[in-house]
Order: structure tokens, then sequence, then C-alpha cells
């Protein structure tokens, strides 16, 4: 989880950078293998980018699980903020430096191509998360605009369907 300020600053910039360069950023995203990127992203062409963000050189160091993101990404990039020392990043990834503002991409990383059954898996999970947090997301809207408006199948909300002893369908987030 995104846990400081400082990170989710990071996480902004690197999400307008991405934006500005066309691609579809969402945050905390969890990969078929159950570990969660800070920043995913899809391209125009349908690429998987990966970003994990690093704001303190112990996280850094201490953290041994990154190689697992490669095997489903076709470019993995470490983002820092710009007073983190660069040099302790692994040099076999992409680099980007950000703030809350914008980023910029320091290192290219390399590309890879995912098997097509993979990117499939990882592109269908993605296009779910999106679509469950907007209408999350729409839902809250819902209700700051109107209180008391009860949302079907909301787990604080009575709905037909739980009175009717319907199942709702699973949250995949």
């Amino acid at each position: 989880m995104i846990s400081t300020s400082t990170a989710l600053d990071v996480a902004r910039g690197v999400s307008r950078l991405l934006l500005a360069d066309g691609y579809s950023p969402i945050l905390e995203f969890t990969l078929p293998n159950g570990r969660r990127l800070d920043v995913a992203a899809i391209g125009p062409g349908g690429e998987i980018l990966g970003v994990e963000i690093k704001v303190a050189l112990a996280d850094l160091r201490g953290d041994s699980k990154w190689p697992d993101y490669l095997e489903y990404c076709d470019l993995f990039y470490f983002a820092i903020p710009p007073d983190f020392p660069p040099e302790h990043v692994a040099h076999q990834t992409g680099l980007i430096v950000a703030d809350r503002y914008g980023g910029a991409i320091i290192k290219q990383a390399e590309a890879q191509t995912l098997h097509t059954s993979r990117r499939k898996a990882v592109t269908i999970g993605f296009a779910r998360c999106a679509a469950e947090r907007l209408s999350r997301n729409l839902d809250a809207i819902a209700l700051a605009q109107r209180p008391g408006l009860v949302i079907p199948g909301s787990d604080d909300q009575p709905s037909a369907a739980k009175a009717s002893g319907a199942r709702p369908m699973k949250n995949a987030d």
C-alpha cells in the first residue's frame, strides 16, 4: 500500500507522466501472482508497464520481491523522489524520478514481450480493477450528493437482492 505522503506524491507524478505519454495508469494493482504493483499502466499498444515506488533507501535495500513483477510487465520501472540517491536502484530496471507535479524517465526500461496468455490475464484483471474502482467512486459521489441514497448491493445499505437471499457478484479487486 502507498503509505507515505512522499510515496503518494511520487505516485501522482508517475501517473501524470504516464498519462502524458499515452498510458492509462492505476495505483496498487494486484498481479495474477498475488504481488501488488504501486502503479500499473496499459499503453496505447496494449503493453503492460509496472512501477515500484521507493522513497527510503532501507525499503529499497530490503525489497527482494520486485523481480516477481518482471514476468507480468513489458516494461518495469522504479520510481523515486528527486532527493533519492539513484545509484542504489537496480541497474537492470528503468528509472523514473517524480514528485507531485510530474516526472521524468531517467533510464528507459528494457522491453520484453509477455506471453499472450499472461498478457490476456493481466489486461483482463486491469480492466476489471479499473471498472470496479470507477463504479465504487461513482457510488461515493452519488452518496455525497444525496445522503441517505440506497445503493443496491452495497455492504452497508439494504437491498432487494439481500432481502431475497440472492448472492452478490464477487469483487475481484
